[in-house]
């Protein structure tokens, strides 16, 4: 019995693609659609036939090759229920505690909102894997657009929850950055001081820092982090709740 077969490739600038395939069941999901011409071409390299797509939000650079794909192949969208009116082309929506299935696969919702009102995470227990668009990012997290800071808090705790060996699939390239931020908020852990380093070289080869783990995020990324006392001390933030660290870190890498 085959596993999960995940692609990842870079589209956009700096998006993430991702394709499943189960080859027993023949069939292959794409998490989200930022590009039908770029999807397509490399479903034809993999000579695979669009079955569904997973749309975690509703931004356009997460959508807009929904309803192209949607005609090219027949393929149904499964998107967030709180956002279905903004999903173009969806088909189910979906909430927390829906499970969907794919093949031999069975995705759970869980609704990660704070960067868009909606959004939502697929997650496969069994393959230890979680798709979770732009509410998580290697050592970061999004912008908090249409919910705040305790929304946003909430949804990664919920995130923070899955098995440390969880593989997080996001939806862009943007550690090196998120590295030189981490380190101005938590300069003196060693974990992200050695995680910077060994970003740079893969960077600098052109290799991608997606997927990452949820340990390792739990280890150095500061978004997941405002109960270290350094951090507090250095936000002068002792006595806050962890929501209201979270939202100062969050400022910060706005206003970077």
């Amino acid at each position: 019995m085959s596993k999960l077969e995940i692609h990842q490739f870079p589209i956009r600038g700096d998006n993430y693609a991702v394709l499943l395939h189960d080859e027993d069941a023949n069939v292959t999901a794409s998490i989200d659609a930022g590009s039908a011409a770029a999807i397509a071409d490399e479903l034809r390299k993999k000579g695979w036939s669009l079955t569904h797509i997973f749309t975690t939000h509703h931004h356009g650079d997460h959508t807009e090759g929904n309803e192209a794909l949607k005609q090219e192949f027949g393929c149904t969208i499964v998107g967030p229920r709180a956002e279905a009116a903004r999903v173009p082309g969806i088909d189910r929506p979906v909430s927390e505690g829906d499970e969907v299935s794919f093949g031999r696969f069975t995705f759970n919702i869980l609704e990660t909102g704070g960067h868009t009102a909606g959004h939502i995470s697929f997650v496969e227990p069994n393959e230890a894997v979680a798709f979770v668009g732009d509410t998580l990012f290697t050592l970061g997290c999004g912008r908090v657009f249409e919910g705040d800071a305790q929304t946003m808090w909430a949804s990664l705790s919920k995130l923070m929850q899955l098995p440390d060996d969880t593989k997080i699939y996001c939806g862009h390239e943007y550690t090196q950055a998120n590295a030189r931020f981490a380190l101005t908020i938590e300069p003196e852990n060693e974990a992200l001081q050695t995680r910077a380093k060994q970003i740079d070289e893969l960077r600098a080869r052109g290799e991608p820092t997606v997927p990452t783990t949820m340990a390792e995020e739990k280890a150095t990324n500061p978004f997941l982090r405002p109960h270290s006392s350094a951090i507090r001390a250095r936000l002068n933030l002792q006595d806050a709740a962890d929501w209201q660290v979270f939202g100062e870190i969050r400022a910060r890498k706005d206003n970077a």
